[in-house]
C-alpha cells in the first residue's frame, strides 16, 4: 500500500501545486530585472542603480514588497534566452512589441510609445526616406526590432544593405556616426532623445511611419501571476503620476547642460548671487575651500535657486538627494545654509578619497567628476586610462577617456559598467568655466562683485 501511494505521489502533485512566479520571488525576497547597460535603461549612478527602466522596476519591486536585483545581458539578443532560462523574472530594456516577440513572451501593459528614427551626422546628406539609405554605411543592433524593420524594408528595396552588431550598445553606434565611421543607424525616438545631448553632431533624418509600443516582457507560460501584478502596478503609477515623473526626469530635453550659457550666468550673478554670496564665503572659509568653486558648483546644480527641485527628488541650491541629505545630517534641503554646507562636505568626502599623491587642481577636477557620477566610475576610468598608457593621476588623461564609459566595448570590462561619461566631463568643464569667470571678476574688481562685498 505504501509503495503504491509513493508511486502515485508525483501524479497527485499537479502543476497547480507548484509555487507561482510571484510566490517564488516572494520566497526569495527579491525580483530580478533583466536589462542592458545604457542611459535609457540602467546604469550605476553616484548613489547606486538608476535609469528609467531601473527606476520603474525598483518601484515595481517595492510595490510587491521585494528587493530589486539586476542581471545585465552581454548583448541585446541575449535577453530572451536569459528570461527563458529563468535567470530573471522580466525584461525591461526599451523592448518594443513585435509579432515575433508576442509569440515568444508574455507582455505587460504598454507604458511608452515611440517611433523608430534614422539618425545621421549633421553636415552630411540628410536621408529623408528608405531609398536614401542605399549605399550608406548603415548598422543596427543585432536581434533588435530595428533589424526586423530593415528585413521587411528589404522586400521592397532588395539592394538595401546593413550590418548587424551584437556586442555593442546604442551609444556605440551613435558615437561611430559622430566620428564618421558609420553613416546612419536606427533608434527609438525616446532613446535618441536621452542621448542626443551627448552627441550634438547627430540629427534625425526621418521617422518610420508606424508607432511602436514598449512593455516589459515575461516568460511565456500558463503562470501569469507577475503579469497581473504588473498590470495593477502600471495602472497605479500612471494614475498617481510616478510614471510621468520618471519619463519627465529622463526624457524631457530641459537638462542642465542645455541651459548653460554665459549670458544666463552673468544674469544670475546680478540677481541671485548677492543673497547667497555670504553663505558661500562663510561655508568655504569653515571648510578650507575657495568660495568661487563652491559657488560655481551651486550654479551648475541649481542656477543658485534655493527652491530648485527636480523629478528625481533632488532639491535646493546644491540639489541634494534625500539619501545624501540624510547621511550629511541636512534636515531642510531648501535652507540655503544647510544645502551649501552639505554640498561642501559631500564634495570634501569625494576629494578625500582621491589619492593624496594627486596634486591640485587635478584632485579637485577628479573629485567633481566623482561628485557627478560616483567614485566607482571615476576609479573605472582611471583603470582604463592606465591600461591605455595614460596617467591615471592626471586630469587631462582622465578627461579624454570619460566618454569611454558610455561605449560598450570599454565599459563591459569595468567594475561598475555604463556611466554617462560625457555628462561628467561637461559637468566639470561647466564648473571650471563658472569658477574661472568668478575669479576673473573678483581679481579685476568687477562692479557686480565689488557691490556685494
Amino acid at each position: 500500500m505504501l509503495l503504491a501511494i509513493a508511486a502515485l505521489f508525483p501524479f497527485l502533485y499537479s502543476g497547480h501545486d507548484q509555487p507561482t512566479q510571484l510566490q517564488q520571488a516572494q520566497q526569495r525576497g527579491s525580483l530580478t530585472l533583466l536589462t542592458r547597460n545604457g542611459a535609457s535603461s540602467y546604469f550605476i549612478g553616484p548613489e547606486g542603480g538608476t535609469g528609467p527602466e531601473y527606476d520603474l522596476a525598483a518601484e515595481f519591486a517595492e510595490y510587491l514588497g521585494l528587493q530589486i536585483e539586476v542581471t545585465v545581458a552581454d548583448a541585446f539578443e541575449d535577453l530572451g534566452s536569459l528570461l527563458e532560462s529563468r535567470q530573471g523574472e522580466f525584461i525591461a530594456a526599451n523592448l518594443t512589441r513585435t509579432p515575433d516577440r508576442e509569440e515568444r513572451f508574455l507582455f505587460g501593459p504598454d507604458y511608452a510609445e515611440t517611433k523608430t528614427v534614422v539618425v545621421y551626422r549633421r553636415g552630411s546628406k540628410r536621408p529623408r526616406e528608405l531609398a536614401d539609405l542605399l549605399g550608406l554605411r548603415l548598422s543596427v543592433i543585432s536581434g533588435s526590432s530595428y533589424e526586423d524593420m530593415l528585413v521587411k524594408a528589404q522586400e521592397v528595396l532588395p539592394e538595401l544593405q546593413w550590418t548587424s552588431e551584437k556586442d555593442v550598445g546604442m551609444e556605440d553606434l551613435l558615437l561611430a556616426i559622430a566620428n564618421k565611421e558609420l553613416d546612419a543607424t536606427l533608434v527609438d525616438s525616446n532613446i535618441f532623445g536621452i542621448n542626443s545631448q551627448f552627441y550634438p553632431r547627430l540629427n534625425v533624418g526621418f521617422a518610420f511611419k508606424d508607432k511602436q509600443s514598449q512593455a516589459w516582457a515575461f516568460a511565456r507560460s500558463d503562470d501569469d501571476s507577475l503579469v497581473e501584478q504588473a498590470q495593477s502596478f502600471f495602472k497605479l503609477v500612471d494614475e498617481d503620476g510616478r510614471l510621468s515623473a520618471i519619463k519627465s526626469q529622463y526624457y524631457d530635453q530641459d537638462h542642465e547642460l542645455d541651459r548653460v550659457g554665459m549670458f544666463q550666468f552673468m544674469k544670475q550673478v546680478r540677481n541671485r548671487l548677492p543673497t547667497l554670496l555670504p553663505v558661500f564665503q562663510e561655508v568655504a572659509a569653515v571648510h578650507g575651500l575657495d568660495w568661487r568653486l563652491l559657488a560655481a558648483m551651486g550654479y551648475q546644480e541649481s542656477h543658485w535657486d534655493p527652491d530648485a527641485a527636480s523629478g528625481t527628488g533632488v532639491r535646493g541650491v546644491m540639489m541634494l538627494t534625500r539619501r545624501t541629505a540624510r547621511q550629511l545630517g541636512v534636515t531642510d534641503r531648501l535652507d540655503p545654509e544647510q544645502s551649501i554646507e552639505g554640498g561642501a562636505r559631500y564634495f570634501l568626502r569625494m576629494r578625500k578619497r582621491i589619492p593624496a599623491r594627486i596634486p591640485e587642481p587635478d584632485r579637485t577636477w577628479m573629485a567633481l567628476a566623482a561628485y557627478n557620477m560616483g567614485m566607482g566610475h571615476l576609479e573605472d576610468v582611471r583603470v582604463l586610462t592606465q591600461k591605455q598608457g595614460g596617467n591615471p593621476d592626471r586630469w587631462q588623461d582622465i578627461n579624454e577617456r570619460l566618454p569611454l564609459l558610455s561605449q560598450e566595448k570599454w565599459y563591459r570590462d569595468t567594475r561598475y559598467g555604463y556611466a554617462r561619461g560625457y555628462e561628467a566631463r561637461q559637468y566639470v568643464e561647466n564648473i571650471r568655466s563658472y569658477f574661472d569667470t568668478l575669479k576673473w571678476m573678483e581679481t579685476r574688481a568687477h562692479p557686480m562683485l565689488v557691490a556685494m562685498h
